[in-house]
């Protein structure tokens, strides 16, 4: 299957619970509404962000569907289907791809500290969810997997495995690690992307990143960026950077993946900024400096559902 190739900012949207941890659909479709409001070029779903490990695969399947038949082809999602096993992520694959899917994106196989996949297996891996689907597979290179992936190896996956051709790069060092991707992997690197929350998001930028995977709360702000620097408004850019980075700062080192929900709670988005047990919900004083910070900024998220 031939697209074009995705760009821009395509935030991770949380997955909406009530007080109780049950699911919020309708509180799930007004997420998706505001983000891509907001300016979201795409959204991605079921991402570590959106607490996927703590659903049930019915849950995940649900989540999936909802949001796909919402968005209704408004956006393009990327929806995430790590797991471990190669034939259940290639079965969790080919469904988000019939279920309307632009991409799918996973992490290499892992579990806890002891159990380690080889190069060889993991190009088996991947190599085996791409015979199942057509559409682009990104491989999302985050240290919480504790696996390494080389520049150069994930060059030759882009190679030799057909659907791999984009990659969410959250490493330490990020910048460089694209530009070794990119001069080794050359046409095969589709798109070259950052991550985590886009607190490297600039030198991200510089190094040749096209697209940007941040938590769902304020696309409108990464957006300024974004387009600041598409325009080759470089030095706009790093203005826009600096004045959005203390809110991408303390969504990235002091709220995590709570930020989104709570920004989208005190703006009518939901109505509940529940995380699912056995996450803790964040402190009034850490929720406190969240808004402190974002009101300097007044993001759309504050006042969309007012």
């Amino acid at each position: 299957m031939t697209q074009a190739a995705l760009r821009g900012v395509f935030p991770v949207a949380p997955t909406i619970f009530d007080d109780q941890g049950r699911l919020d659909l309708d509180g799930q479709r007004r997420a998706i509404d505001f983000m891509i409001d907001a300016g979201s070029q795409g959204i991605s779903i079921l991402a570590n962000f959106s607490e996927q490990f703590s659903l049930s695969d019915d849950e995940r399947t649900t989540v999936q569907n909802v949001v796909l038949e919402h968005v209704a082809g408004r956006v393009p999602v990327i929806v995430t289907t790590t797991h471990f096993s190669s034939d259940v992520c290639a079965a969790r694959s080919r469904a988000a791809q019939d279920a309307g899917a632009a991409m799918v994106m996973i992490m290499p196989p892992y579990h806890g500290a002891t159990i380690r996949v080889a190069e060889r297996g993991i190009h088996e891996f991947y190599r085996r969810v791409s015979d199942a689907i057509e559409i682009p597979i990104m491989i999302q290179d985050a240290p919480v997997s504790g696996t390494p992936l080389s520049a150069p190896f994930l060059a030759r996956l882009a190679k030799e495995v057909q659907n791999v051709s984009y990659f969410k790069i959250e490493c330490p060092q990020a910048a460089a690690k694209l530009r070794e991707l990119i001069e080794l992997g050359g046409d095969a690197i589709v798109g070259p992307w950052d991550g985590e929350e886009a607190i490297t998001l600039l030198a991200d930028l510089d190094a040749g990143a096209t697209g940007s995977m941040t938590g769902g709360g304020y696309p409108d702000g990464i957006r300024k960026i974004v387009d600041a620097y598409a325009a080759g408004h470089v030095e706009q850019a790093a203005a826009l950077y600096q004045q959005w980075l203390p809110l991408i700062n303390f969504e990235n080192r002091q709220a995590g993946l709570g930020a989104c929900k709570v920004l989208m709670k005190e703006g009518g988005v939901i109505a509940s900024d529940a995380v699912r047990h056995p996450l803790a919900p964040m402190h009034p004083a850490t929720r406190e400096g969240l808004l402190k910070v974002a009101r300097r900024l007044e993001p759309l998220v504050l006042s969309w559902g007012r």
